[in-house]
């Protein structure tokens, strides 16, 4: 039923991706599907901030989460699993969900922070915009 899974990982915030993972190998294991990584590093082509880094720096930040992702990847997705990591740079759930389109991907597991309902009107989530927004399914797993 699915073919390419995607998984967002927040690699700022540790154990929090683990439970979305686990889910991800268990649904690629059972549709035979690729499983893709993404994460975003966010605001920094905004002119705001890119004016703060140099652009050595941006591509610095950009390839070490890279390999964070690949050895975040390695540590938590068995050998048998097709996985392939992706850096992006923006808003996140704007990056995510353009990925997503851009290569057919059909199903986007995503972790949730638990957040009161104050946290979610100041600060928005990037799970609800995703889950709003995609128009291919979206699940979403709570801490």
């Amino acid at each position: 039923m699915y073919k390419n899974i995607l998984v967002p990982v927040d690699l700022n915030a540790i154990g929090f991706s683990d439970k979305a993972i686990d889910c991800a190998i268990w649904y690629a294991q059972q549709n035979d599907a690729n499983l893709q990584l993404i994460s975003v590093l966010p605001g920094m082509n905004m002119p705001m901030v890119a004016s703060y880094f140099p652009e050595t720096a941006i591509k610095a930040m950009a390839s070490d989460t890279r390999a964070q992702l690949l050895s975040f990847a390695k540590q938590h997705i068995p050998d048998d699993i097709q996985v392939s990591v992706h850096v992006e740079q923006g808003k996140p759930y704007k990056r995510i969900l353009k990925y997503a389109q851009a290569h057919a991907i059909d199903l986007i597991i995503i972790p949730s922070h638990k957040r009161s309902k104050l946290d979610k009107a100041m600060l928005g989530s990037v799970a609800a915009k995703v889950v709003e927004n995609a128009n291919m399914d979206v699940l979403v797993i709570k801490p």
